[in-house]
């Protein structure tokens, strides 16, 4: 049994763990992907649109990407005025756009997607898959935790 020092200690190394990888993992998709000319926020909104279906509000997008509405206007203003992205008026409220891939975009999204897939078995290509499975598992539970407003740990699927 684990003593409570012992675990605090693990906890807080994963918490810094979970923060160097995901700042090493965009560090290195962001240098394969800046030969693009894109910034991490605007190959996210792409690959966002692209994975979650075109048509989404810009209020759904900037949930989606975890930001405040303001900042992803400029960056939707960047890739419309680039020709990838379209805003329409939405049907459902005249005071909602909904955002829409052009043409132009899909070979740049593919080349995106070509790339993040090159640094995905880079970085994880030597770890069988169960070890990424259970990691999986461990880090959707936190994910599920820092979800919930309460704090309190979800319960195991």
């Amino acid at each position: 049994m684990r003593d409570g020092s012992s675990l605090a200690h693990t906890q807080w190394r994963m918490g810094i763990t979970i923060a160097q990888i995901a700042r090493r993992w965009r560090g290195r998709l962001d240098a394969r992907i800046a030969e693009f000319g894109l910034t991490e926020a605007r190959w996210l909104a792409l690959l966002t649109l692209a994975r979650h279906g075109e048509g989404m509000t810009q209020k759904d997008l900037a949930h989606r990407l975890l930001i405040e509405g303001p900042t992803l206007v400029r960056t939707l203003d960047w890739l419309e005025g680039e020709g990838l992205v379209e805003r329409r008026s939405s049907t459902e409220d005249r005071r909602a756009k909904t955002l829409h891939l052009t043409p132009e975009a899909r070979p740049l999204i593919q080349r995106i997607e070509a790339a993040a897939t090159l640094v995905r078995a880079e970085i994880m290509g030597g770890i069988p898959e169960e070890e990424l499975a259970a990691c999986l598992a461990v880090l959707e539970r936190v994910a599920q935790s820092l979800a919930n407003p309460s704090g309190a740990a979800a319960t195991p699927p």
